[in-house]
């Protein structure tokens, strides 16, 4: 998906299917998330690489 910022996000495997989707974008030294409710417009978190290993295999267990 193209949230117009030039990045191609992708909708997470996670997300429902009522329209609670949350998109992630990788860039060399980050990954960024965001909720699709807030749109275009709406903000990332971003956080580097190695602390979004640690968070995704934290949610994993």
């Amino acid at each position: 998906m193209d949230f117009c910022d030039g990045r191609t996000w992708r909708k997470s495997s996670r997300s429902g299917e009522q329209g609670e989707c949350v998109f992630v974008a990788a860039e060399a030294s980050s990954v960024g998330v965001r909720d699709s409710k807030e749109g275009p417009a709406g903000a990332a978190l971003w956080v580097g690489r190695g602390d979004w290993a640690l968070l995704t295999r934290h949610l994993s267990r």
